[in-house]
């Protein structure tokens, strides 16, 4: 896949629009999971993906292959969130879009118990900083590695571990703590 990627890349830097096509096919809906995971808003997170996209389609022709295609593009979805989070006036908060909650709940075959489980993990890891929920996510839901993850986000492969570690942490106090309020 990475090979038809670089090639997609190659395409897309010579001006083919059927490659940009393809490889917005490839990459859209894992994007856009990950944008909307760090950003909690759909309309958001579908303006950030156009923007990535765009950004690929004039930035093809300098990808240097030093990364995968899948960590170039997730890095400049990173920049991208990061950005429309900055952008936000202070003190304005994103309320957690129910199209989240409705692609992530569990199926109706799923127990009680576990609908219970899942909402309280969304909601502990919605609790977490960006900087924590962006590693979590990536480690989690994309299932890369922490090198991956560190070329991601721009930080060494420790700040990702230590990121991790100390969202666990967090989570795990989290679940706890609704478990002794009696919320499970």
């Amino acid at each position: 896949m990475t090979e038809d990627d670089r090639e997609l890349l190659s395409r897309m830097a010579n001006g083919d629009e059927s490659a940009m096509d393809e490889f917005y096919r490839l990459y859209e809906g894992r994007v856009f999971r990950f944008i909307r995971s760090k950003l909690n808003d759909s309309f958001d997170a579908s303006d950030v993906l156009n923007e990535v996209m765009f950004e690929v389609w004039r930035s093809a022709s300098r990808f240097e292959g030093r990364s995968s295609v899948s960590t170039w593009v997730l890095g400049i979805a990173h920049h991208k969130a990061i950005d429309r989070i900055r952008r936000r006036k202070p003190g304005e908060s994103v309320e957690l879009d129910p199209e989240i909650a409705e692609d992530e709940s569990p199926n109706a075959a799923e127990t009680l118990s576990a609908a219970q489980d899942a909402e309280q993990v969304r909601h502990c890891v919605d609790q977490l900083s960006e900087a924590h929920r962006s590693v979590v996510h990536l480690a989690f839901f994309e299932d890369l590695p922490y090198g991956q993850i560190a070329d991601i986000v721009g930080c060494p492969e420790g700040t990702v571990k230590t990121r991790m570690f100390h969202a666990k942490k967090a989570l795990m106090k989290c679940l706890a703590g609704l478990k002794e309020m009696g919320l499970s």
